[in-house]
């Protein structure tokens, strides 16, 4: 089917005048009637008759024509949908959250990234930042959210939002007596409660290396979330750092919250994607998320 035809018929049904039609197509009027007659060679059947003030339909060209408005209706519409998909405002967006961050800024973005395009059909899961690279990596999300520093060259990864890191102790412990910020040498041989390492090195290494910049902390032992660590907490098994956002999520009884002396030690959140593969999509979403930072490389956290 010659759509150019079709699209020249369907005003010519509209006029019912060659003249008028091939002024509005901005075409020359014999061109117009070549085409017309080719398109009734096509399909075998004559579409007009030609009269002293113009023409007139044939009862099958009525019927073609009314195909022929549905079909450019139907081509419309596809480009228009083509366009939406190139813009990114329509199709799809795989994006995952780090579960030590929810609630807070992600959740924000993602829900005024839903309410500003509505036709992008947004599929969001929840892992930790190890697992969303390898995710990333495998062509399995197009954006996730991470904790920096990330070590992946493949990747890059803009800082979205900074936050403090608190210390969680039993309320029972000495530590938790007191207002003022905790100096370090307070914390340094107290058995430590934290998440396993392979779920984020970069985050690991970061907390680690603010909180305890002497030596190594005393791991005692290691639990998968931050809800599971506040509670070995709240058990008596050591002290925890947690970020403050998850801190307020989490109110364990028996888990007391302090800050920590200057220089103040915090955990950042990114927004992790793959340049060489970024959908539009992705690029309306890094084009709305807060800019602190970037870069092209960042290892994983939690």
């Amino acid at each position: 089917m010659d759509l150019r035809r079709m699209r020249y018929f369907a005003v010519l049904a509209e006029e019912l005048n060659f003249t008028r039609a091939a002024h509005r197509l901005r075409v020359a009027q014999p061109a117009l009637s070549q085409q017309i007659k080719a398109l009734e060679r096509q399909l075998g059947v004559q579409l007009v008759e030609r009269t002293s003030r113009g023409c007139t339909l044939t009862p099958i060209g009525g019927a073609v024509a009314e195909e022929a408005r549905q079909l450019l209706h139907q081509v419309a519409e596809a480009d228009r949908r083509i366009a939406a998909v190139a813009r990114g405002q329509q199709g799809s967006l795989r994006v995952a959250y780090t579960r030590s961050a929810r609630g807070g800024v992600s959740d924000t973005l993602m829900g005024e990234f839903r309410s500003r395009y509505p036709r992008v059909d947004v599929a969001l899961q929840t892992g930790w930042t190890a697992l969303n690279v390898d995710e990333l990596l495998a062509g399995r999300l197009d954006a996730a959210f991470v904790r920096p520093p990330l070590d992946v060259p493949e990747l890059a990864c803009r800082v979205i939002a900074e936050e403090e890191l608190l210390l969680a102790v039993p309320s029972g412990h000495p530590l938790a007596r007191g207002r003022g910020r905790l100096d370090r040498g307070a914390i340094r041989d107290e058995p430590v409660v934290l998440w396993p390492r392979d779920n984020g090195p970069g985050m690991h290494a970061s907390i680690t290396g603010q909180l305890w910049p002497d030596r190594p902390p005393r791991i005692v032992r290691e639990e998968p979330d931050d809800e599971q660590l506040l509670l070995a907490v709240a058990a008596g098994h050591g002290i925890a750092p947690i970020p403050a956002g998850r801190a307020r999520v989490f109110r364990i009884p028996g888990v007391s919250l302090r800050r920590l002396a200057r220089p103040v030690p915090t955990v950042s959140l990114g927004l992790a994607h793959n340049p060489r593969t970024a959908s539009p999509a992705v690029q309306l979403l890094l084009a709305m998320a807060p800019r602190l930072g970037a870069t092209e490389a960042s290892p994983p956290g939690s």
